[in-house]
């Protein structure tokens, strides 16, 4: 080429601004385009190997992929620009950092001339390739801000959930040096809090966590982590990690209810975590911030349940032996105000909402609407109530034989003459006591977000017996707390009541209840209030307006019986069960200490 023409190429390329190829290579857009390919497909080997300095590049490049772990890198080159003894390169680049995170930038690559690699041109290695406020002996740093989750409160704004201060309880058994006695000493100081903490747990759990990871051996809250403090800090491979967990009053409040919320409405709660990407020094301080977006707080969540009537739900049955739940219902919105149980009923799960059980003398209720609407029964209509009777062969007594003869049905109701009910059930129609158990919302299925429910089931009974044994609540009749709680509801109400717990998560009504005929249910409310004044349910007299019904339930041949109390005050309708209980005594009992503790 004549010399001439080579210092025109030579001169256009000092003054050029666009990218071209090299005379004796690639040329640096070659350079440019290796670098960031190899940059965005994760192979900082390679991206490094194209600097001048490869080791200082795949130091500084590995550490920054590490300390933001990207889940994507694009890196595009848009303009290279070239000169005689050097080019530099605009080059764009996005992050993308998960969970909607991007980070774009506009950086910019120095180039020098090699003559030893294909493309004349290698990359001039500094900090500033990363990023271009990056110096000497800094690195990036992505740093995330969780905000304190939002609070779950009940039906007129008490917490029910809020952020608390916890402490996790780790261990590493690699560095534990004598495990047994370790785990020995963390389950003597966490097993008062927590029965399932033996040393054999911890033990297992360690065995089973993978070496160079720690087993949580406990989430305390502050308070009892304080407690045994003492005992615990110093034991060798033992850690702590302090947080915010959303927790109730205690650990036991409304536990078959509110995990499940908890879990349900877990996004709107815990809001967006905020993160930035940040310069800082070798001993990681702080020096800026590159891109910063500060975290979203999460939405407050109102449910229907009642704290003052939760705590005095399960202060009412915690004291009983057997396993003992109640479920309250406000009849006016449904609302499910209160889901209760003891620690004997816990342990066999969500017996409130959906154990079935014979409903004994409390399906009187069912029966009595069954009698009014179909046999034109009044309060005052006679019936009889003999001590004992046989329909079809089948013995039904009144609990020790007990006889009135022939009294007001608003007597026979009050005083629970299985008897008298036995006949009426006998009496009925096939269908009558599913159609009527329907009306008051027993039969009926709910889709309530955050919990599942069984109402009961009455089946249609074509034999006489099978009536009979229907009307006092045995034979084939089950039905659950929250299910009778619902029936307590829908006489208070006199319409259909859907029941409901997140306040802005609508029920969806699977099998809808059929609505009550409201003169029926104003002769089922003076009896119901009867039981209470002069009946079975004396006990409660002095609480207030109550209006109930007792029930015993045997089921087995011995005698064995569940006891029941179902009723309503004001705008409070409830189902208390004691399981095995013997009699109705200890459901009243729960009941009268419901009420007490209540307005």
């Amino acid at each position: 080429m004549p010399r001439r023409v080579l210092a025109l190429l030579l001169t256009a390329g000092v003054l050029g601004a666009t990218a071209g190829c090299g005379l004796f290579g690639g040329g640096p857009d070659e350079a440019v385009e290796g670098f960031v390919a190899a940059w965005s497909a994760g192979d900082l080997a390679g991206a490094a190997a194209l600097t001048d300095d490869p080791d200082a590049a795949l130091t500084l490049l590995t550490a920054t992929r590490d300390a933001l772990a990207p889940q994507a890198l694009t890196a595009e080159a848009a303009q290279v620009r070239t000169a005689t003894d050097r080019a530099t390169a605009s080059v764009d680049l996005t992050w993308d950092l998960g969970g909607g995170r991007l980070w774009s930038y506009l950086g910019e690559l120095e180039l020098a001339p090699d003559a030893d690699r294909e493309s004349g041109w290698e990359v001039r290695w500094s900090p500033t390739v990363v990023h271009p406020q990056l110096g000497a002996g800094q690195r990036l740093a992505l740093r995330t801000e969780t905000p304190a989750p939002a609070p779950v409160v009940d039906r007129i704004g008490a917490p029910l959930l809020e952020a608390t201060p916890v402490v996790s309880v780790l261990l590493d058994r690699t560095a534990a040096g004598d495990l047994p006695a370790v785990t020995g000493a963390l389950a003597a100081a966490l097993g008062p809090l927590d029965p399932a903490i033996t040393a054999a747990s911890i033990t297992d759990g360690a065995a089973r966590t993978p070496d160079g990871q720690v087993y949580t051996v406990a989430v305390l809250r502050e308070t009892d982590y304080r407690s045994v403090r003492d005992a615990i800090y110093e034991l060798p491979g033992v850690r702590f990690v302090t947080a915010q967990r959303l927790l109730g009053p205690d650990a036991a409040f409304a536990r078959q209810v509110l995990p499940a919320v908890r879990t349900q409405v877990a996004p709107r709660l815990d809001g967006v975590a905020g993160w930035s990407v940040r310069v800082v020094d070798g001993s990681g301080g702080d020096i800026t911030a590159l891109a910063e977006t500060p975290p979203r707080p999460g939405s407050t969540v109102a449910v229907g349940l009642d704290r003052a009537l939760q705590t005095a739900a399960e202060d009412a049955v915690e004291p009983i032996t057997q396993q003992a739940v109640l479920v309250a219902i406000a009849p006016s919105t449904g609302e499910v105000l209160a889901v209760a149980q003891n620690g004997a009923a816990d342990a066999e799960g969500a017996l409130a909402l959906t154990g079935r059980y014979p409903p004994g003398s409390t399906f009187k209720i069912v029966t009595a609407a069954a009698g009014i609407a179909e046999d034109g029964l009044a309060l005052d209509t006679p019936v009889a109530c003999p001590g004992t009777l046989a329909i079809g062969g089948r013995p039904v007594p009144n609990i020790d034989e007990f006889d009135l003869g022939t009294v007001p049905l608003r007597t026979a109701f009050a005083r629970s003459c299985n008897t008298t009910f036995a006949q009426i059930g006998a009496g009925l129609a096939p269908d009558a006591l599913p159609e009527a158990a329907l009306t008051l919302g027993l039969g009926a299925d709910f889709a309530i977000p955050a919990i599942t429910t069984i109402t009961g089931s009455v089946p249609v009974a074509q034999a006489e017996v099978q009536r009979a044994e229907n009307g006092f609540g045995q034979g084939q009749v089950l039905a659950s707390p929250f299910g009778m709680a619902l029936v307590a509801a829908t006489v208070a109400h006199g319409a259909p009541v859907v029941p409901r717990l997140i306040e802005d998560a609508p029920t969806q009504a699977l099998v809808s209840a059929t609505a009550p005929d409201p003169a029926v249910l104003e002769v089922v409310r003076p009896m119901m209030r009867a039981v209470v004044t002069e009946g079975s349910a004396t006990a409660l007299a002095g609480l207030g307006e109550v209006y109930g019904k007792t029930g015993t339930a045997e089921f087995t041949d011995d005698g064995r019986a569940h006891g029941w109390f179902v009723g309503f005050r004001g705008d409070v309708a409830f189902a208390v069960l004691v399981v095995d209980g013997g009699s109705s005594g200890p459901a009243v009992a729960a009941a009268a200490r419901f009420l007490g503790a209540t307005p």
